[in-house]
């Protein structure tokens, strides 16, 4: 999660901020990649637990990340060997 962290905060990414939709594409992506290592390591309980926003922000991020998941459950299943 730091990698991730410190990835958003650079000034240079991999495809410019500047670029209409595609700008922001890299960004998501990394995003979503780094939520499903962090799932699969920590379990969907430790990001609902620590997650600031929404439950519906929550569900979305999730969605984006590819994982099913539905408000009020502990359970997610995300595609793929564990």
């Amino acid at each position: 999660m730091i990698a991730l962290l410190a990835y958003l905060l650079m000034p240079i990414d991999l495809v410019p901020d500047f670029l209409p939709v595609i700008g922001f594409a890299d960004d998501a992506i990394i995003t979503a990649v780094a939520l499903r290592y962090a799932i699969r390591h920590a379990g969907v309980d430790a990001v609902q637990r620590n997650w600031p926003g929404t439950p519906e922000g929550l569900r979305s991020v999730l969605a984006l990340a590819g994982i099913k998941w539905s408000i009020g459950s502990a359970r997610a299943h995300s595609p793929g060997p564990n």
